[in-house]
């Protein structure tokens, strides 16, 4: 920690006063991940003890920017202690922001948008800034070859189908996965292969999106990205959705290269499969070997994806051995076990003002929690924060400077999670927890977005947030 401290006082010349942890038991990579900050200043440091793949990321990060594209910049380095200090971008995903704006299927114009801007981006990393990439700093290779296949593919086989009990012919599997390897490798594969493009690696800020965790890049094919961001397991797109993106991305690459659509897609969705198969070996690696179960809670996203390639794609290469090894997957008793917990429980947020009463509960349950915030400083009292409302930096900032609020969100947090984990056990599918405070415009609408960001990344969980003083005065702004 020691070393990030002094990398941020000597790009800023001051010392930083707050250290914030981003990355708990959740990430998988093993690389410490850590907010410095000091009034206006912020910057994320990075503590990892791979050299090699730090001078990947590094390396990468200052050829990106050199062709305009939106990575952070790198602030100052010690690579002899594995240490490095980047551009704060702050804390919201594509995922996160998906999340937020989308209703089961139904996905908000603004998400779509962001996607749209994303897809339309990636082929600038793949061909234009791929064109004169040093690939011998790539790590740990340099190109997704036999061997980088060999690895995923086996990957997939000793920590998925052995670890879940899906019976399968070894041999025959083998020479499938021979014949797919052969195919994938068939493809052109002189570009720049990103690696990990999925939406938790895209943050948004101010609209635009940034990307990040490119460490892993190598040469390959353009498939392989595109396929990771459509079929981004937990993002869960709806098939048509991830239609309109895959053709808005290939109008994009059309701008770069000399585009065969029909060659493209003849290897697109090998492509998809190869990409479900290296997430379900880490998937598996993680939860099942490991025993960290929060990654086993990807699978039934996993699985759905496969059960529709099963129903709607046909490859031009026989694989009736993974085939049959798919269909064992769908079949089984442990993985359904999986799969159930992934029928999500709906959890309404509301926010609203004590002087209007409790809001109503449309779904007949009887209406769940109601927590009181008006125990907690108000930020209303002050002349400064009196047209912000809790989703205003300002007013976050100072909410979160109080510990009487951390106190009081833990509590609720506390609470919530033993009823989400009960109603889900017995199959509820509706939760309502409502914030009220004063006016209803600062503390019960911080505090329903901070439980909302908790809750979005839970297994089985549709979140949805309803502030209902700030949209009356929405509506009654549209109507003046």
């Amino acid at each position: 920690m020691d070393v990030l401290k002094k990398l941020f006082e000597e790009h800023f010349h001051a010392s930083p006063e707050r250290i914030q942890p981003l990355q708990g038991e959740l990430g998988g990579s093993g690389r410490k991940i850590i907010r410095l900050a000091r009034e206006k200043l912020s910057a994320i440091g990075i503590l990892y003890g791979v050299r090699e793949e730090n001078v990947a990321f590094l390396e990468f990060s200052k050829h990106f920017r050199r062709h305009g594209l939106p990575v952070p910049e790198i602030y100052a380095e010690d690579l002899s202690q594995g240490a490095y200090l980047e551009e704060d971008l702050g804390d919201t995903t594509l995922f996160e922001f998906l999340s937020k704006n989308r209703t089961g299927e139904s996905i908000a114009a603004q998400a779509v948008e962001a996607y749209r801007t994303v897809v339309a981006v990636l082929p600038r990393f793949q061909v234009e800034a791929g064109r004169d990439l040093n690939y011998k700093v790539c790590y740990p290779i340099s190109s997704f070859d036999r061997q980088s296949i060999t690895w995923d593919l086996n990957y997939f086989k000793y920590y998925f189908l052995r670890l879940a009990s899906i019976p399968f012919n070894e041999q025959a599997l083998e020479d499938d996965f021979g014949r797919l390897t052969e195919f994938l490798l068939s493809a052109p594969r002189d570009y720049f292969l990103y690696r990990d493009f999925q939406s938790r690696n895209i943050l948004l800020r101010d609209g635009q999106p940034f990307f990040v965790d490119y460490q892993g890049g190598r040469k390959g094919a353009l498939q392989y990205d595109i396929a990771s961001l459509l079929y981004d397991a937990k993002a869960d797109l709806p098939p048509d959705l991830r239609q309109q993106l895959l053709d808005h991305y290939l109008d994009s690459l059309a701008r770069f290269i000399k585009l065969d659509r029909e060659a493209f897609l003849r290897h697109y969705y090998a492509y998809v499969y190869i990409r479900i198969l290296q997430a379900l070996g880490a998937y598996g690696f993680r939860g099942f070997y490991e025993r960290k179960a929060h990654f086993l809670q990807s699978v039934p996203y996993a699985l759905k994806n496969l059960r529709w390639l099963l129903h709607h794609v046909r490859l031009p290469v026989p694989l009736a051995a993974l085939m049959g090894a798919f269909k064992g997957m769908l079949a089984s008793e442990k993985l359904q076990g999986l799969a159930s917990e992934a029928e999500n429980l709906i959890v309404r947020i509301f926010s609203f003002s004590f002087h209007h009463g409790l809001p109503k509960d449309q779904t007949g349950n009887g209406g769940g929690f109601v927590f009181d915030g008006r125990s907690l400083p108000n930020p209303g009292r002050e002349e400064r924060f009196k047209t912000l409302t809790g989703k205003d930096a300002p007013v976050i900032d100072y909410l979160n400077q109080q510990e009487s609020v951390h106190q009081f969100l833990a509590s609720v947090l506390s609470l919530v999670d033993s009823s989400i984990s009960n109603y889900q056990q017995r199959g509820f599918k509706n939760l309502m927890i409502s914030f009220g405070c004063t006016g209803g415009q600062h503390r019960s609408v911080f505090l329903a977005e901070q439980l909302a960001k908790r809750l979005r990344n839970r297994n089985g969980l549709e979140v949805a947030v309803h502030h209902l003083e700030l949209e009356k005065l929405g509506k009654r702004r549209a109507l003046q």
